[in-house]
């Protein structure tokens, strides 16, 4: 595969799972304010921004209008919807001829659905229901893009993008929700705040079939970073990646397996034989930030493979 497609179709996948990612956040924070006063909610929306990497508006936290208009419309933002939508259709399109048509179809009318939207519409609709609308076609286009492409390296490119990805942003927020918690500040966080967590993630109904409605912060870390079954958890989709890599390494031939597996490999082992207690007593935030540092080192060991390999290896292959 060229190294271009597959660089497209890495990031095409990163973007559409941002995308939904960020509209869940969105999603979350604006049910959170239905039965919430002001005072309450300014710090549910500043752990949600912190979540995103993005910096409060300048009206503050109190104003849940800007939030909405900074994450969703604000092209300026790199971590707005419209912006992740639009690198995400930009991708897709120089790939037109690696993706079947339905993917390309769905992908443009969400991005044109996007361009079009203002934040004073979707206010004076139905701001909650946009949203999920966003998550809807976004679930609809990763399963067409199971059902339509071939499962071969493109495709599995495109798994490589989404759980990497989703690793990053799920590290990213439970050290935010976790990092007060652990500092004693009990609190800043409630019972409503683990509830808004295991929402965030799509994770609420999935972890009350294995813990019952108990929300307890230990079984919630112990849910979404060490679950093998759950979608939704970093071990998860950790064993996704690595099974990826290989898969992409056998359909090259074997010429190209190295760095990339064996980092993946090392954050599966990692996680398959972790326990939440030894997690928890030694340093969780250190722990999630030297996830996201693995994460960080197979994306590069990625691109020196696949991506911007030397011209000699480029000879080779």
């Amino acid at each position: 595969m060229l190294s271009r497609v597959a660089d497209s179709l890495y990031w095409m996948s990163r973007y559409l799972e941002r995308t939904e990612h960020t509209a869940r956040l969105i999603g979350v924070g604006l049910t959170q304010i239905l039965d919430q006063t002001p005072q309450a909610i300014a710090p549910r929306w500043g752990r949600l921004l912190a979540a995103l990497h993005v910096e409060p508006p300048e009206t503050g936290l109190d104003d849940p209008q800007a939030i909405t208009r900074l994450l969703t419309t604000d092209a300026a933002n790199p971590a707005s919807l419209v912006s992740c939508i639009t690198l995400a259709r930009e991708n897709a399109r120089q790939v037109r001829e690696q993706i079947s048509s339905e993917m390309w179809e769905h992908i443009n009318q969400l991005y044109l659905r996007m361009r079009a939207a203002t934040i004073e519409q979707i206010w004076h609709d139905e701001p909650v229901e946009f949203y999920q609308m966003v998550k809807e076609r976004l679930h609809l286009i990763q399963g067409i893009t199971d059902a339509t492409m071939n499962h071969g390296e493109g495709w599995r490119f495109i798994q490589v993008g989404r759980y990497l990805e989703r690793i990053w942003a799920t590290t990213l927020l439970l050290e935010v929700f976790f990092q007060p918690y652990l500092n004693g500040e009990e609190s800043a966080i409630d019972s409503i705040d683990w509830v808004v967590l295991l929402k965030s993630c799509t994770a609420f109904e999935a972890y009350c079939k294995v813990y019952t409605a108990d929300v307890q912060p230990a079984q919630i870390a112990e849910f979404l970073l060490l679950n093998a079954e759950s979608p939704r958890s970093i071990r998860f989709a950790a064993d996704q990646l690595q099974d990826s890599l290989e898969q992409i390494s056998q359909l090259a031939g074997g010429r190209h397996a190295g760095r990339a597996e064996r980092l993946a490999g090392r954050l599966r082992a990692q996680l398959d034989y972790g326990q939440v207690d030894e997690i928890i007593a030694g340093d969780l935030p250190l722990f999630l930030r030297q996830i996201r540092q693995q994460c960080t080192a197979i994306h590069e060991a990625i691109y020196q493979a696949y991506i911007t390999y030397p011209i000699e290896q480029a000879l080779l292959r």
